[in-house]
């Protein structure tokens, strides 16, 4: 079974989403290691909502954090330590989609990061990118990083609106391949998430 961990390059560009995409797409499992605030609408109630498939367990949070902040502040203000030895993998014997928390230098604590704990699980990375003036450097920088840590990447998911220049240069500098693009979506419900599984080739 295949566990891909789901991270982007910065805070609210359709992590979420991509998340519900593709664990509807693959029947899979899904995990949100560190839940930072919205604890009454976390990502994992949100993705509960968006799917339909009646294979998927919602595995809980390892932290489940109260304010909506960096997770190592967030922390600090529950008077919570974040471990890395403390998360692990749960069991299934199914895909497993893990969600991330912003992207990829959100500190944890004062000496670890979300690569570090992408690079403690041994899992592959699927980057999730969208279209802006500064995504080229943005992306590029992500994929960087995940060389530098020798973590292996799946590929590169855009969200949002299509900017086929932007996307072009990005594959052929980065040589990490386009898994698809999941288009700008007025209104995201279970019928779209289904839908934009078509969009994704994995």
């Amino acid at each position: 079974m295949n566990k891909y961990f789901v991270t982007g390059i910065g805070t609210g560009i359709g992590k979420t989403l991509v998340s519900a995409i593709l664990t509807e797409k693959l029947k899979a499992d899904y995990w949100k290691p560190i839940q930072s605030g919205d604890l009454d609408t976390s990502d994992s109630i949100t993705i509960d909502r968006l799917i339909t498939n009646t294979q998927t367990v919602i595995h809980p949070e390892s932290y489940r954090l109260t304010q909506p902040l960096s997770p190592h502040l967030s922390a600090r203000l529950d008077g919570v330590h974040i471990d890395l030895n403390r998360i692990n993998m749960p069991l299934t014997d199914n895909n497993l989609i893990i969600e991330g928390a912003g992207g990829l230098m959100v500190p944890l604590n004062e000496n670890e990061l979300i690569v570090d704990l992408i690079k403690k699980l041994e899992v592959e990375v699927i980057l999730v990118s969208q279209n802006y003036l500064g995504s080229i450097n943005h992306t590029l920088l992500s994929v960087s990083l995940l060389k530098q840590y020798q973590i292996p990447i799946k590929g590169i998911i855009f969200n949002g609106d299509e900017n086929k220049e932007t996307e072009r240069y990005i594959q052929q500098y980065s040589q990490v391949k386009a898994l698809g693009h999941v288009p700008q979506l007025s209104h995201i419900d279970q019928d779209r998430v289904t839908i934009a599984g078509d969009y994704i080739s994995l």
